[in-house]
């Protein structure tokens, strides 16, 4: 299918091991709990062997546009607390590779992305265009590093005040990106009868 291609080079770094932020970072069914900016749903399919390889998982998203990807990944390789590489496909085609690097007291994160969106209208976008799915991505991206800085807080106190207090994570931009779920791959519904995702 025609398409598109990005690359796209994360970097995020904030005061945790790299244990703790790669633990989040594998944990596909904790992501709608701490990333509900992006993250609508999750649902592992197959679970791996016992280090993550081979775990896929569909996933339902969404930035600050009016509808939602539908997608499925692939753990391509997992090495725990320096690296995890996956393999996208569905509405988001692509090669990612998750980074863990120890600084002190913080951890240096990096994503690396590389390919291209299967779904109108970003599939063929207009050279011009093309900085709006730019734009999505790094909006999702500074919601990720806000959300996942909370978690980590969250997650070292067992003061149940302590985490009342911590703000709840970002939420999705639209209400209207909280439609029906659709697995990966499949087609889209029609404007007959249901509401468009």
């Amino acid at each position: 299918m025609s398409r598109t291609d990005y690359h796209f080079l994360t970097r995020w770094e904030l005061e945790a091991t790299p244990q703790e932020v790669f633990d989040l970072i594998a944990d596909a069914s904790s992501y709608p709990q701490w990333w509900p900016s992006v993250f609508l749903e999750t649902r592992i399919v197959e679970p791996g062997d016992e280090g993550g390889v081979g775990r896929v998982v569909e996933v339902r998203t969404a930035a600050f546009l009016l509808f939602a990807l539908s997608w499925r990944y692939r753990v391509t390789a997992s090495r725990p607390s320096e690296r995890l590489a996956v393999e996208t496909s569905g509405d988001l085609e692509g090669l990612g590779l998750w980074t863990f690097e120890p600084s002190d007291r913080r951890t240096v994160v990096r994503f690396n992305w590389r390919g291209g969106v299967t779904r109108s209208p970003f599939r063929q976008l207009p050279t011009f265009l093309r900085p709006l799915f730019r734009a999505c991505y790094h909006w999702a991206m500074e919601r990720g590093f806000t959300s996942l800085l909370l978690e980590v807080w969250r997650r070292r106190t067992d003061n149940q005040d302590a985490r009342d207090w911590l703000p709840r994570p970002p939420g999705p931009a639209f209400p209207r990106n909280l439609g029906p779920w659709r697995p990966a791959g499949s087609p889209p519904p029609t404007r007959e009868g249901s509401r468009v995702a």
